[in-house]
């Protein structure tokens, strides 16, 4: 993880703009962990996630991995500013077969406008040490003073 610098107020501005993402309300995930440049969402296992295998989609995992890249970003970035997701890439390792899935992200380099991150995807069984499902490398924006974006 790249060095951080928390700005101050980070982890409230968070966990305020991930209760309004209603994308993640839909899944059921949940905010588990804000740091400096680090988060966690967690997602129970729900059939109506699956595809046609019974597996949790590889959107949806792209899509939680996603969220936690740009919440990742955005504990670094000044308030009044919002984060876009502007390119990633999603390595699927495993089918994405579990009871509990958590969904990491990290900074490796933050910059004032573009920050680049690194998510990792795990998924939990009963008695069993969680697996590597998906990585993602994500690059954010910072965007400020454009109506309809905020923090």
């Amino acid at each position: 993880m790249a060095k951080v610098t928390p700005i101050e107020g980070y982890e409230e501005r968070v966990r305020a703009s991930f209760v309004r993402q209603n994308a993640m309300k839909t899944i059921g995930a949940s905010l588990t962990k804000v740091g400096p440049g680090l988060i966690e969402i967690e997602l129970p296992f729900s059939d109506a996630l699956t595809q046609q295998h019974g597996f949790l989609h590889a959107g949806v995992v792209s899509m939680a991995l996603d969220s936690a890249c740009g919440y990742a970003a955005l504990t670094l970035m000044p308030a009044n500013t919002g984060v876009l997701s502007i390119e990633f890439k999603v390595n699927l390792l495993a089918a994405a077969k579990g009871e509990r899935f958590l969904f990491r992200a990290t900074v490796t380099k933050s910059g004032r406008t573009i920050i680049v991150t690194d998510g990792q995807a795990f998924a939990s069984q009963p008695d069993a040490e969680p697996r590597l499902i998906a990585t993602m490398t994500a690059t954010m924006m910072a965007v400020a003073g454009r109506p309809g974006v905020q923090d």
